[in-house]
């Protein structure tokens, strides 16, 4: 495809100005937020470097800037380097692991002189990138139990060097490929089951392992149930497995004197009764089900390891979890999230008015102007400044799915619903953590957070998602 002029005249006038100024309205409100939450009274020299609102200003230059240069390239350019994108940004985390600074206890950053870049913001992009190229393959095929493990194992490794760099938020971000997923067919009764394993580590600390056991059989067995409409195998099954665990329990303990749990029966029921469910989905041609019986063997062995990898955390990470499940009534160890409420809630519905925040100006709320961003327009702007906020993000949000739906290549749709989803996991976890509805990660609220890293490659996602629509859009007015 060539570069004339008129080709390039017609690429930005076919750039959805809607998303766009959506986008402009974003950072425009991250520039406002994190002028207020650096600002310090009395202080002449406003254009100083040193200030972060004039860093992310310039960060904000520098990402329009490869964002018009995006718009220049043709979309088959992605298609071709996603796996080499990928290959580069697995070998950018493992050096920043190896050779990167380390910063609130990950080591996830690089350091070029003033500027600091975290790989994992950048790494997204590849991810996408690469997700989409596999997604695209004609021999994918979103029912496939050999697709579905190819583009879990394509997240699984980003997602394992983060755990390893102590950078465990950042990496949970894959998980919301699960959104785009579910968008491109995957069927919502599996969707259920995932999440359910996910919050798994967390129910591991507040309930017993046979109540544990007995809520996967029953989330997986329904979830079957409501996939395959077939519900007489369902129930004949969970009456046959719980039955005939309850009588072997009381019949071991009634023989032998040292008692047997019954979770332990239960458990080996359980694993004993998959040879049976393999069977009957051989004969059924139910291929779905053996995806079933690979989560639940996956979710049964998470459990136990759950005090293992707790034990493995850092400090700081052991405290968010306990002051977050209320294992523990130290206030001290979620002064963070404690004093964002208050802020907020001290916002009412106008808010104090710019500026004006005594939470924010006497620096009461830590991280005010990156993680706890929100809790700066909550408190200046009260209920309706953080609605407002929330409406706006979720229009880009809507507006980026949209651009997907008008996609005639499976590539372009698929890249353009995971930049829908990363935008709406962090958006919905930087909130929760701030009102306290979910453990404190360090996920930004995107391109309102303060950090140049952030800013910039959401950025390149973003004017990505933008090309390909523009492309789209001149293809089918030619």
């Amino acid at each position: 495809m060539g570069y004339n002029s008129r080709y390039k005249e017609s690429l930005f006038g076919s750039v959805d100005r809607v998303a766009l100024l959506l986008y402009l309205l974003l950072v425009a409100i991250g520039l406002v937020a994190v002028f207020s939450a650096s600002w310090i009274d009395g202080d002449e020299d406003l254009f100083s470097f040193s200030h972060n609102y004039i860093k992310q200003l310039v960060f904000l230059g520098l990402s329009l800037i490869v964002g018009v240069v995006i718009l220049l390239l043709d979309r088959s350019l992605w298609h071709k380097i996603a796996y080499f994108l990928y290959g580069a940004a697995i070998i950018a985390l493992i050096g920043t692991r190896l050779f990167g600074r380390t910063v609130n206890g990950a080591t996830a950053w690089f350091e070029l002189g003033p500027i600091r870049l975290q790989t994992m913001e950048f790494a997204k992009i590849a991810i996408a990138l690469a997700t989409a190229r596999l997604m695209s393959e004609y021999s994918f095929s979103i029912t496939s139990f050999r697709s579905l493990v190819k583009v879990g194992m394509l997240l699984f490794v980003p997602l394992l060097i983060t755990y390893w760099q102590n950078d465990t938020g950042s990496g949970l971000v894959l998980c919301s490929f699960i959104f785009m997923l579910y968008r491109e067919g995957l069927n919502k009764w599996f969707c259920i089951p995932i999440i359910f394993i996910a919050a798994l580590f967390l129910l591991s600390f507040l309930y017993s392992p046979t109540i544990l056991l007995v809520a996967l059989i029953l989330v997986f067995t329904l979830s079957e149930c409501f996939a395959n409409r077939n519900w007489r195998a369902g129930s004949i099954y969970l009456a046959s497995l719980f039955g005939g665990s309850t009588a072997l329990f009381l019949l071991v303990n009634a023989i032998f004197t040292s008692s047997i749990d019954y979770y332990v029966v239960l458990l080996v029921s359980s694993f004993l009764s998959l040879v049976g469910v393999v069977t009957y989905a051989y004969r059924a041609r139910l291929r779905n089900i053996y995806i079933m019986v690979l989560l639940f063997v996956v979710s049964v062995l998470i459990s136990p390891t759950s005090s293992a990898i707790f034990n493995v955390m850092k400090p700081h990470q052991q405290n968010r979890i306990k002051t977050f499940l209320g294992i523990t009534n130290d206030l001290s160890l979620n002064y963070n999230v404690n004093q964002s409420k208050i802020a907020i809630g001290s916002g009412g519905l106008f808010g104090k008015g710019y500026l004006q925040g005594a939470h924010i100006r006497y620096g009461l709320v830590p991280e005010k102007h990156t993680d706890f961003i929100f809790c700066t327009i909550g408190e200046e702007f009260g209920f309706v400044g953080t609605i407002f906020v929330l409406a706006v993000m979720l229009a880009f949000i809507l507006r980026l799915m949209r651009m997907g739906d008008r996609q005639r290549e499976t590539f372009g749709r698929v890249y353009c619903y995971i930049v829908a989803s990363i935008m709406l996991f962090h958006t919905l976890i930087n909130v929760g953590m701030t009102i306290g509805l979910v453990p404190v990660m360090g996920i930004p609220l995107p391109l309102i957070s303060y950090g140049g890293s952030s800013l910039l490659a959401f950025s390149v996602m973003i004017f990505i998602a933008f090309a390909f629509d523009a492309q789209t859009i001149r293809d089918v007015n030619i």
